[in-house]
């Protein structure tokens, strides 16, 4: 892929948009926590949550704040009472590793939220499935509805529109003073949209689109269209 977006001339391509998109007749909302809102399935997809992850370094002695193991379900309560969706489904790596103390407020946050909870086996969940199925999570490897499939890897299958996470996507914006950001963005090719990490601990690759892929930014609380 060629890479006409890796450095952008910040003043020259920031548009911001309206965070809704239409896909085959579809329409979802892109949300800047990074979570997607589907609006006719009301359903919110989120994607590597990884949740427990800062229990888990600071058990084996990194210096990491413990406040930050409740900004994400804080983050998670805030986005489901914005929405109020029928469905949230997590696109994988919902916890990042085994279990923890983190599994107990995660537990008491699926107990208070109305919605349904399923999710998209991700290769860092690794708890047994039934204490997944205990607290009311529903498991699936992969999920097609109508005309879309929803994974945790990248997945292309032909006459479905892809939806997953696991890679974390950024990308990398230069200024005319060689002012350089990295942000998370929602990366949207032909036939697959990657969510960004919903964990505020989780790290960022930075992707190198090509001309026909789009990206929206995270900055801040805007989702920002950046092209050509």
């Amino acid at each position: 892929m060629s890479n006409f977006l890796a450095k952008i001339v910040i003043t020259s391509i920031f548009a911001i948009v309206n965070s809704f998109i239409t896909i085959k007749g579809q329409e979802f909302t892109l949300h800047s926590s990074g979570a997607i809102f589907w609006t006719e399935k009301s359903m919110l997809l989120i994607a590597d949550v990884h949740l427990g992850k800062v229990t888990h370094f600071r058990k084996h002695g990194a210096a990491i704040p413990p406040h930050l193991a409740f900004e994400n379900l804080e983050k998670l309560t805030a986005v489901t009472n914005q929405f109020q969706p029928e469905t949230v489904c997590f696109l994988g790596d919902l916890f990042h590793s085994k279990l923890n103390t983190e599994w107990n407020d995660f537990a008491k946050w699926v107990e208070y939220t109305p919605a349904n909870v399923i999710l998209i086996s991700g290769n860092h969940d690794i708890i047994p499935q039934y204490l997944f199925e205990d607290v009311g999570v529903k498991i699936f490897d992969a999920l097609k509805i109508e005309n879309f499939l929803l994974t945790h890897h990248p997945t292309e299958e032909d006459s479905f529109f892809n939806f997953c996470g696991h890679v974390h996507p950024g990308v990398t914006l230069q200024g005319q003073g060689r002012q350089k950001l990295r942000l998370p963005c929602f990366f949207k090719s032909e036939k697959q949209l990657i969510l960004p990490a919903f964990g505020n601990f989780t790290g960022k690759y930075t992707l190198k689109p090509s001309e026909k892929d789009e990206v929206f930014v995270i900055a801040d609380d805007h989702v920002i269209r950046v092209s050509e």
